[in-house]
């Protein structure tokens, strides 16, 4: 008997620690205005710069960031804020018009979109 419940307790620990492991990590897909490689550089070094992002990919096509980050450290919004202060829009925030002058001229995106 003393077996049967040693053994469930272990499985019942591992089955917990996975769960544990498993909901810290948070991937997320959004979209992040810019227009080039060096917006890319931008906003993937911005983004790897926030504190518990593990892993960030901007496709310049798409305009789509994928990120992985651990929930416990920072949140879909840090991330979001960090990109606004560093000059690019996203769906939900925009930039100041200070943050988004300090890009580059070739990296200024809503310029692009009134042609």
């Amino acid at each position: 008997m003393k077996k049967i419940f040693l053994l469930l307790a272990i499985v019942l620990f591992a089955i917990s620690t996975e769960a544990q492991k498993q909901s810290k990590t948070s991937k997320v897909r959004f979209e992040v205005d810019g227009v080039c490689k060096m917006c890319k550089e931008r906003i993937e070094k911005t983004v790897l710069l926030t504190k518990g992002v593990k892993f960030a990919s901007w496709n310049v096509d798409t305009k789509e960031l994928y990120c992985i980050y651990n929930n416990k450290k920072t949140s879909k919004q840090k991330i979001k804020q960090a990109l606004v202060a560093a000059g690019h829009d996203t769906e939900e925030l925009i930039a100041t018009d200070e943050a988004y002058n300090n890009l580059d001229a070739c990296c200024r995106y809503r310029e692009l979109e009134k042609h």
